[in-house]
């Protein structure tokens, strides 16, 4: 980990991606399997003394698999042959284009790779969902075999609708700028794109506005590809269907069905499907490139019949006697189109095992047709995730921690994801002594090794970052307390909205009593007649001193025709806080509460509103 404090935000970027495409199952680590299959792919084969040489230079914890932080170490050593090796086996593996990036936040000279294929399967998408968008006529159809896909994003309005798709009602539409438009409000759409798409969970701290206005195509790429995920995965998890619960396996609670990942999910339910046939399958890379197992999985979730105004659809399996493998492949999604679920693969893709398309593909499957039923004889008692455990959850995700966070608490229990929000909150840690790193072995999957690095989490909340975390032990965190871990949480992200601000302000120290000064202050400035006495304050819930604080900092932004301030009904207060939250984003302030926060005035997350305007405020200033 200790290299990883050396790379920037775009280096790390492209390093993930590297990664990524050569874990082609996607479970986190590289297994010598897919780091041969690389090298095979693209004519580069290599001796078996050379091979062991790679894997014995990158798995430093010698598990006999290579993690990210590893891969990371080894990739960026120019000096390296075996470095070199990697860059020309991923330049010349089939649907990579090695691109020169130019971003200002990336080193200049960069070479990134993106995928043809992406490329087309995004514009195929974007064109399917929001073809009758009448605010996108402009740009769909998106030509998929050219790079026009690059320019559809730049002036910001298709990437908020596509938001809007993925996570509903995120942006308020009265914010797009939409008609007429100039370099200021394409700036204020690609503004209001990139902050929304952070408060729902995406990584842009490498992305600005001005990249997505150029169409740099790995950045748009990497974007597109977390928003589009993040609304193919958002029913795949048991609160939010309970027929999931089908799944669950003999002796297995529903507590540990809960903490699969979506991903996880997926290949369980295929595998739940394809157990009738006798099949099973690992990955969605190599064990799909046949079709076999897609032909099995479209027969065994096709309709029956037996739901009202569904009709019954017949899979024909002939095509699985095709002797060639891309003709398999397209009579395979020939009969997925027959169930509406033709999206994301083509057949070159399926062959080729591209994995992260190939997810999307079983993610629309799995959405359109579960064919779950939810057990009878059981009794379920699934909590929805809270609003400020999702806020939590999306805030830690935008940061870029690894792995990526489903389940705020089960993902939280060995501490990894804490221990780097300590590092992005500027509280040292300790990587190489103090820290036990996965993959956990020992006595109980480990759970010695996790409780260590939680206890460790609290001795640095306490003696180091100044929490007050009285009662809480690691213990709690390993048990996956949810009052007292959401208590840790709470206090990183307060300790790193003021971080942000004292950044901005040279240092001095952030405190409440200093922000409701400045807004009041900014405000009396601006002739508002608004202020607050402090994030607790009723006024607050109809919103106006949020949007007052907005037109001050960028005067007439705020379009007060759109403002309800007479006689506030609960919906009226709703309808302006959504305007207010989108506003706020638009303007350039990374805010992260949602519009009931406002109308119902939870004070933590109230702070942060204004804590957020007060930086866009400073940086204005």
């Amino acid at each position: 980990m200790s290299v990883q404090r050396q790379i920037s935000a775009a280096e790390l970027d492209e390093m993930r991606e590297v990664f990524d495409k050569i874990d082609v199952d996607g479970n986190g680590h590289i297994c010598p399997s897919e780091l041969g299959n690389l090298f095979k792919q693209c004519g580069l084969p290599i001796p078996g003394y050379e091979m062991r040489q790679i894997i014995q230079a990158l798995d430093k914890n010698k598990d006999e698999r290579i993690s990210f932080q590893e891969f990371t170490a080894v990739y960026l050593n120019q000096k390296d042959c075996r470095t070199a090796k990697f860059k020309e086996a991923l330049n010349k593996k089939e649907g990579i284009l090695a691109i020169g990036g130019t971003s200002e936040i990336s080193s200049e000279g960069t070479q990134h790779s993106i995928s043809e294929q992406e490329r087309f399967a995004f514009a195929n998408y974007i064109n399917s969902s929001l073809e009758k968008d009448p605010d996108c006529q402009e740009v769909l159809p998106i030509d998929p075999n050219t790079e026009s896909l690059f320019s559809a994003v730049s002036n910001g309005i298709l990437l908020c609708k596509l938001i809007n798709l993925s996570v509903p009602e995120t942006i308020d539409e009265r914010t797009i700028n939409k008609k007429k438009l100039t370099p200021f409000t394409i700036q204020e759409n690609l503004n209001l794109a990139l902050n929304s798409a952070s408060a729902i969970g995406c990584q842009v701290v490498n992305i600005g506005a001005q990249d997505l206005k150029e169409g740099k195509p790995h950045l748009v790429l990497g974007l597109l590809w977390q928003i589009i995920k993040i609304g193919l995965f958002a029913d795949i998890e048991l609160s939010r269907n309970e027929a999931i619960a089908a799944l669950l396996e003999e002796g297995e609670s529903l507590e540990e069905l809960m903490k699969l990942s979506p991903e996880e999910l997926l290949l369980r339910w295929a595998n739940f499907h394809l157990k009738k046939v006798g099949m099973s399958i690992s990955n969605f890379s190599g064990d799909i490139k046949d079709s076999k197992a897609y032909f099995h999985l479209l027969e065994q979730i096709a309709p029956d019949g037996s739901k009202e105004d569904v009709p019954r659809v017949a899979v024909d399996m002939t095509g699985l006697y095709e002797k060639d493998a891309v003709k398999r492949a397209e009579l395979m999604l020939v009969q997925a189109d027959r169930l509406d679920c033709r999206q994301f693969v083509t057949a070159t893709d399926v062959v080729s095992g591209n994995a992260k398309l190939n997810m999307a593909f079983v993610a629309t499957l799995f959405n359109k047709h579960p064919a779950l039923t939810k057990p009878e004889d059981q009794e379920f008692n699934v909590t929805s995730e809270t609003r400020e455990e999702r806020t939590f959850r999306n805030w830690m995700n935008s940061l870029g921690v690894s792995p990526h966070v489903h389940h705020i608490y089960g993902d939280l229990i060995d501490a990894m994801v804490i221990l780097q929000l300590y590092e992005k909150t500027k509280v040292p840690v300790d990587w190489d002594n103090k820290v036990n790193h996965p993959p956990f072995k020992g006595i109980g999957g480990g759970h010695l090794k996790k409780i260590e690095n939680c206890n460790y989490a609290v001795e640095l909340g306490k003696n180091k970052a100044g929490f007050s975390l009285v009662g809480i032990a690691g213990q709690d965190l390993y048990d996956a307390n949810e009052t007292l871990t959401l208590a840790l949480v709470w206090q990183l992200m307060r300790r790193y909205t003021f971080k942000v601000l004292e950044d901005l302000g040279n240092g001095d120290a952030a405190s409440d009593d200093l922000i409701i000064s400045w807004v009041n202050q900014t405000l009396a400035n601006a002739s508002k007649s608004s202020s607050i006495k402090n994030f607790k304050d009723k006024g607050i819930s109809t919103s106006l001193p949020v949007l007052d604080l907005i037109d001050a900092i960028q005067p007439k932004s705020v379009n007060y025709e759109l403002v309800k301030t007479e006689s506030l009904s609960d919906e009226d207060k709703l309808d302006n806080a959504k305007y207010a939250i989108s506003m706020a984003r638009k303007i350039g302030a990374k805010v992260y509460a949602l519009p009931e926060d406002l109308v119902e005035v939870n004070s933590k997350m109230v702070m942060t509103v204004f804590a957020c305007l007060m930086g866009r405020g400073m940086k204005k200033a």
